[in-house]
C-alpha cells in the first residue's frame, strides 16, 4: 500500500472556510426559508470591470483565429502585463522592480504556499497570530512543524500575537526566524503598518539574513496617503522581501483568477554548502516546472485594469466596498460594539459582544440573524473572542446584515 504524507494528519479537524460551509449548509437543510446573507468568506460580489471584460471577449475572438491564436504562453506571464504592473504598481511609486521579477500565477493564495518549494524544510519561521491560515496550514503540509498542542499552535512555529493593545501590529521577535509571514492591510484584522513600523521589519531581516513573505493583496483598499502599499517603498527591501499580490479583490478576479509574485533579483538564500543562491532563479525553475502558466484571456483581463477606463472602474469597485466598510464599521460601534480595521481594508475586526467565543457568536449570529461570518479563533489562539465581518457583498445585503445585527446585539 502506498504511504501517505503524514503531515497532512497534524492539521486540525477542518481547514477554517469549509468548516464555516458545513455549518451553514447544515442549517440551511434545516432552515429552507431562513433568508441567509454571507459575510463570512471574503469572495466579491460586483461584477467584472467593463473593461476587463471586453478585453477578455476581444482576447477570446482572438483565440478564433490562427494569426492571433495563442497556445502555451510564457511561465512567468505575458511581457506586456508584467510591464503595466510594474510601472504602475510599483515605479509609479518609486519602487525599483522591474517587469523581470515579476511572475503572473493564478493566485496569491496558491503563490503563499507554493513559495515554500524553495525553501529548505530548517528554517525558523514566524506567524502573527490571529493569521490567514494558508500560511500555517501550508508549512504543516511541508513538515516544517510539529504536532498542534491544545489551543491549535503548532510546534516549530514563532506566533506573534496582535491585539488591539498593540494596534494588530506585531512586535519584532527577539530571537533570530528565517521566515516571516506579514500581511498588510491584515487579513483578518484590517490592520495596515506604518513605514516606520515595515522599515523596522527589513532592518530585521537585514541584519539576520530573514526573507520576509510580504502579502500585500488587499493594498489597493489603502486610503490613508501616508500608509506604504509595498514592502519595496521601504529601504532595504530588494534584499529580504518577496511580495505577494492578486487581481482578485481590486478588480473582481476570485472566480477569474490572476495575481502576481514579486522576487527581486537581488534576493539571496543560503544552500547546504553555505554559498548565496538567488531566489529569482530558483521560483523560475519552480514555475516553468510545475505550472504553464495564466490564460491569455485572463491576462488580457488583467492587463485592462491599467487602462483609464480600467483604473476609474476598479476605483469604483475599491469605493464601493469600502462604503459597505464604513456602513458595518459605524452601525456596530453605534450598538456598542468595539470594531476595528475597515478603514484601510475591506475587513472589519469585531470583539464579540458579552464575552462570546468566536464560534458561539458565529453559531448565534447564524441561528438568531441568519448572518454568516468568520470565527476569530479560526486564524489563531489570539484570535479568541473575536471576529471577522467582510464587506464584500451588496449594499442591500450589507444594510440588511446590520438590522438584524444591531437588533438582536445591541449593547
Amino acid at each position: 500500500m502506498a504511504t501517505i504524507n503524514d503531515n497532512y494528519l497534524k492539521l486540525k479537524a477542518g481547514y477554517l472556510f469549509p468548516e464555516i460551509a458545513r455549518r451553514v449548509s447544515a442549517f440551511a437543510e434545516a432552515n429552507p426559508d431562513a433568508p441567509i446573507i454571507k459575510l463570512g468568506i471574503g469572495d466579491v460580489t460586483e461584477p467584472l470591470p467593463e473593461a476587463c471584460r471586453t478585453a477578455m471577449v476581444k482576447a477570446v475572438e482572438d483565440m478564433g483565429d490562427r494569426t492571433s491564436f495563442h497556445g502555451y504562453g510564457p511561465e512567468q506571464g505575458y511581457l506586456w502585463l508584467r510591464e503595466k504592473i510594474a510601472q504602475h504598481d510599483f515605479q509609479s511609486r518609486g519602487c525599483d522592480i522591474d517587469a523581470s521579477e515579476i511572475f503572473i500565477s493564478d493566485g496569491s493564495k496558491c503563490d503563499c504556499g507554493n513559495i515554500l518549494d524553495i525553501f529548505g524544510s530548517n528554517n525558523s519561521i514566524a506567524v502573527t497570530d490571529p493569521v490567514y491560515p494558508v500560511y500555517v496550514d501550508t508549512n504543516v503540509m511541508a513538515g516544517h512543524t510539529g504536532p498542534a498542542n491544545e489551543t491549535g499552535e503548532y510546534g516549530g512555529l514563532t506566533y506573534l500575537p496582535i491585539s488591539a493593545a498593540n494596534a494588530f501590529t506585531a512586535s519584532i521577535p527577539h530571537e533570530k526566524v528565517d521566515l516571516i509571514y506579514l500581511c498588510f492591510p491584515n487579513n483578518p484584522t484590517g490592520a495596515v503598518a506604518s513605514k516606520e513600523h515595515l522599515q523596522a521589519w527589513v532592518n530585521y531581516a537585514r541584519a539576520h539574513g530573514s526573507i520576509i513573505l510580504f502579502d500585500a493583496a488587499y493594498e489597493a483598499f489603502i486610503t490613508d496617503p501616508t500608509i506604504p502599499h509595498s514592502i519595496y517603498e521601504i529601504e532595504g527591501a530588494r534584499e529580504c522581501a518577496i511580495e505577494f499580490r492578486s487581481f482578485s479583490k481590486n478588480a473582481g478576479f476570485t472566480g477569474t483568477r490572476c495575481a502576481l509574485t514579486v522576487v527581486p533579483k537581488t534576493l539571496m538564500g543560503k544552500a547546504d554548502d553555505g554559498s548565496e543562491v538567488a531566489l529569482h532563479g530558483l521560483w523560475n525553475r519552480r514555475q516553468s516546472t510545475k505550472f504553464n502558466g495564466v490564460s491569455y484571456i485572463v491576462q488580457r483581463g488583467a492587463e485592462a485594469v491599467y487602462s483609464p477606463e480600467g483604473q476609474a472602474q476598479t476605483k469604483a469597485l475599491i469605493d464601493f466596498y469600502m462604503e459597505n466598510a464604513r456602513i458595518i464599521r459605524e452601525q456596530l460601534t453605534a450598538a456598542g460594539i468595539a470594531v476595528y480595521g475597515g478603514v484601510n481594508a475591506p475587513y472589519v475586526w469585531v470583539k464579540t459582544p458579552n464575552d462570546l467565543t468566536s464560534w458561539d457568536f458565529f453559531d448565534k449570529l447564524l441561528h438568531t440573524c441568519h448572518i454568516v461570518g468568520t470565527p476569530g479563533s479560526g486564524f489563531g489562539a489570539a484570535g479568541e473572542g473575536y471576529f471577522r465581518i467582510s464587506a464584500f457583498n451588496s449594499r442591500e445585503n450589507v444594510n440588511e446584515a446590520m438590522r438584524r445585527i444591531t437588533e438582536k446585539f445591541r449593547v
